[in-house]
């Protein structure tokens, strides 16, 4: 089976750093090269936001006028360029891959679709109108789907659950950790709880400062992530009707030096999500040999490894339970949790999704 001409509708590549653009900017030029080697080609078309990752001289970059917000503006240009680029392509493409939501109707060609999580689905706070949408347009996406990718067996079951789909349409291609270098652990006396992603309230951030209320033994919290609709001015105001703002420190976005640096820096790693579709600072913390605890909530639990302290998103007192846990662990526990971590690998990752394709474009 020769490999497949595949168009990437990369409109919302150009976003933040976080876990779905790690995914991308890992994924998507291992594939492009693997691609290559069997014959096939990858392509991408940009949005009136270029993408923010490098990619190979291989991957053709078509630009095009789709603004990333509003929404409703974007999905119905997205659709006509996408429509354009494929009619007007000197080779014929064989497939589609697109990871956002909505997905454009009437293309002439199969598409796949990468979905990270369910959160307009599962979150508490998300209004009922909403879910509702949500569901129409999440269950014709994945019905009309050549393919469905996810990023871990948590969110393909609970897709197969609340959808009927043919199970061999749903793939999982997890993301990984090997994108980080691993330094040698450096924790001091005054080493802090660590928390890695967006300050926003899907990350309940807010649960890490009520267990420092709780314990006032605990060490001190380093939350490093780009603030999102001003939560980081939100979380500030929690700490200090608190009484734990000396205790937090909220230091932004930092690059990936910087980051394996703070891993190899801290107590351990705290990750309280409220949902995760995966959660890769899991995978960054036990490569890095630095003691974790995680929400119960999502696929955190699925990627940590059953050894990790867990506790309820909702519970300050079981969370600060867990952090004493995690700082508690032993060197053999961190040794076989670093193992683990590293069977995940985005070269692996990226072969799954050379397959998905090539049987979905067949």
């Amino acid at each position: 089976m020769s490999a497949p001409r595949v168009l990437v509708s990369g409109v919302l590549l150009g976003q933040p750093a976080g876990g779905v653009r790690r995914h991308c900017a890992e994924l998507l030029p291992r594939a492009a090269n693997l691609l290559g080697s069997s014959g096939g080609a990858l392509a991408m078309m940009e949005g009136s936001v270029p993408v923010a990752f490098g990619l190979p001289s291989s991957v053709e970059r078509l630009r095009s006028s789709v603004p990333p917000r509003p929404v409703l503006v974007r999905a119905t240009l997205e659709g006509r360029w996408l429509r354009k680029v494929l009619e007007a392509a000197k080779t014929p493409f064989d497939l589609v891959h697109l990871a956002h939501l909505p997905v454009p109707r009437h293309l002439p060609v199969p598409y796949s679709l990468t979905l990270h999580d369910l959160r307009d689905l599962e979150l508490a706070h998300t209004p009922m109108s909403r879910r509702m949408v949500a569901r129409k347009v999440i269950g014709r996406a994945v019905e009309h789907a050549a393919c469905v990718i996810t990023v871990s067996e948590t969110v393909r079951e609970d897709l197969l659950e609340r959808f009927e789909l043919d199970a061999e349409r749903v793939l999982v291609v997890p993301n990984a950790g090997d994108h980080l270098p691993v330094l040698a652990r450096e924790a001091g006396p005054d080493a802090p709880i660590l928390h890695v992603g967006h300050v926003e309230r899907r990350k309940n951030i807010e649960l890490l400062l009520r267990a420092l209320a709780v314990d006032a033994d605990l060490p001190p919290l380093l939350a490093a992530g780009a603030p999102k609709e001003g939560e980081d001015e939100r979380l500030a105001g929690l700490a200090r009707k608190l009484g734990v703002a000396e205790r937090v420190n909220l230091v932004g976005a930092v690059d990936d030096a910087e980051l394996a640096r703070l891993y190899a820096r801290a107590a351990c790693v705290a990750l309280p999500s409220l949902l995760e579709g995966f959660g890769i600072a899991a995978l960054e913390a036990g490569r890095a040999g630095v003691p974790l605890c995680v929400s119960s909530a999502g696929a955190l639990s699925e990627v940590a490894g059953p050894s990790t302290p867990t506790f309820a998103p909702d519970d300050p007192a079981a969370c600060a339970l867990a952090i004493r846990a995690a700082l508690a662990t032993s060197e053999e526990a961190l040794r076989e949790t670093r193992a683990r971590a590293e069977r995940w690998r985005w070269d692996d990752s990226a072969a799954r999704l050379v397959r998905a394709w090539t049987e979905a474009a067949a």
